[in-house]
């Protein structure tokens, strides 16, 4: 997701960082640059003016004139108002006192409203709360039955037992009370165009069910106009925030860096994908890291958290770093992190990397090629990978439906995945004798630290490491880049 703003900012700071001390002549022509980027990302031009100023304002003012590295500086200050434009803080979600809690769900046809619906019904089960759908969408031919459909994937109820809109709505307060119901979502009717019939009888709902959340449902693939539906329900409906679909396809992202200044009202969850558990609540400062190109480390861990037993992880974790991990346990992580979501998405993920990692395409039926090679192995070979002769590849890739040198590859690049892996352990060990030493200063609590390098050398001829296949795009860094890396994990840790 908003790859090409990304791509644009990562060149602007790149060139600002080669400068070293900035002048004001520097600054402009960043802030120039920026402008441009975000005018090409389709961002609302009252938007772009703001923030280009506040940048401007900050950027020439004493924060950058002091500061030790005036590049970083600038980085940062373009980092906290992009969050300010993104909405500043992640919405929270309180419950109604006296159940249910009620979420009114609007907007066009095509937005993606239903299926959000029944989103936010799962995401809503997550947070411990038995959630009820209600089908009051009675127009469009089929949508209660999509509906339904939905409600049963994710185990929560529909109702949908009346013959107009908004007294399917008013029931459903009552059906929920009488069924233990605490969150109930009512989806409405959609229209190709607003027009004053849409608006109507999504306002008779609204006030036949007195919603606590009014959520509108928007195409993020749509930019400016997305912004232009906001602030037209806004005007009938009060919205309490605004809900973005397709946010994974959006490689622009103007509406999503308009809506809060131009509507007043914040993005509240966001659709990265197409499965019901591709749904999360929307957090300003990750996603303004995310368009930096800086990671969103948080929003991976709560992946993972989610996905893998916290033991498992850790004693995978300790076989890494100690040289024991096999190939059965490759697998086993690569399932798990098969649940995680789109192995390209994850990577984008990871802080620090190169931009030729971040870039590098990631074809996640690698994993399905790479699953059948281990499963055609036998117990002994993904023990001991080494002892596979030619013999043995050639019967491995006939089972898995591969070549020998496909076999090979995943041999010889798990076996340096475990050298690359044992070395940052040791890295680890090194760095926690050090600071046992007492080298370093001193800590919050009387323990040592070691101070964290701002600069890194590369020297010429570095042999280029292969790519674990993990982690597609390692084979284009050298040692560097391996030891600053292996010291993020240890900061993590």
């Amino acid at each position: 997701m908003f790859d090409t703003l990304t791509d644009k900012f990562d060149g602007i700071f790149s060139r600002l960082r080669n400068k070293g001390v900035l002048t004001e002549a520097d600054v402009d022509e960043a802030l120039k640059e920026i402008r441009v980027a975000l005018l090409e990302a389709d961002v609302n031009i009252t938007v772009v003016k703001s923030l280009r100023n506040r940048i401007k304002e900050r950027a020439l003012g004493e924060e950058v004139h002091k500061a030790l590295n005036p590049a970083q500086q600038v980085v940062k200050i373009v980092n906290e108002e992009l969050i300010e434009s993104l909405g500043g803080e992640t919405i929270s979600i309180t419950y109604n006192q006296k159940p249910p809690t009620v979420v009114l769900m609007a907007g066009l046809q095509g937005s993606g409203k239903t299926t959000t619906s029944g989103k936010l019904a799962k995401w809503f089960k997550s947070q411990g709360r038995n959630p009820l759908l209600v089908g009051a969408d009675l127009q469009r031919p089929a949508a209660v039955e999509q509906l339904r459909t939905l409600g049963r994937q994710v185990d929560v109820p529909v109702f949908s037992e009346a013959s107009d809109p908004v007294t399917v709505a008013g029931k459903a307060i009552e059906e929920a009370q009488n069924t233990g119901r605490d969150v109930v979502i009512v989806d409405t009717a959609g229209r190709l165009a607003i027009d004053e019939e849409l608006m109507e009888q999504v306002r008779q709902i609204s006030l036949a069910v007195d919603p606590d959340y009014s959520f509108l449902v928007v195409d993020a693939m749509t930019g400016q106009d997305a912004v232009t539906v906001a602030e037209s329900f806004n005007e009938k409906l009060e919205l309490d925030g605004v809900i973005l679909t397709k946010l994974d396809g959006d490689a622009r992202g103007g509406a999503a860096l308009s809506v809060k200044e131009i509507v007043g009202k914040p993005i509240a969850f966001a659709a990265t994908g197409e499965k019901l558990d591709e749904f999360e609540l929307f957090h300003p400062d990750r996603m303004a890291s995310r368009i930096l190109g800086m990671g969103d480390m948080l929003t991976l861990i709560e992946k993972a958290e989610q996905t893998f037993e916290q033991d498992e992880a850790e004693a995978a974790a300790q076989a890494l770093m100690d040289g024991s991990f096999t190939l059965d346990d490759f697998l086993e992580q690569m399932q798990q992190l098969k649940k995680m979501g789109p192995l390209g998405g994850l990577v984008k993920m990871l802080p620090g990397l190169p931009k030729e990692m971040r870039d590098v395409e990631v074809d996640d039926g690698e994993l399905g090629r790479v699953e059948a090679i281990i499963k055609s192995m036998t117990t002994e070979e993904r023990a001991k990978p080494e002892i596979v002769d030619a013999s043995r590849r050639s019967r491995i890739a006939k089972g898995s439906g591969t070549n020998p040198s496909q076999v090979s590859m995943l041999i010889k690049q798990f076996s340096e995945m475990q050298k690359m892996m044992k070395k940052m352990g040791g890295m680890g060990t090194k760095k926690a004798r050090k600071n046992k030493k007492g080298k370093g200063k001193k800590g919050k609590g009387g323990g040592r630290v070691t101070p964290k390098s701002t600069a890194r050398v590369t020297e010429k001829g570095t042999k280029k490491r292969k790519a674990p296949l993990m982690l597609p795009g390692l084979d284009r860094l050298d040692d560097a880049d391996f030891e600053e890396l292996a010291n993020q994990l240890d900061e993590l840790s």
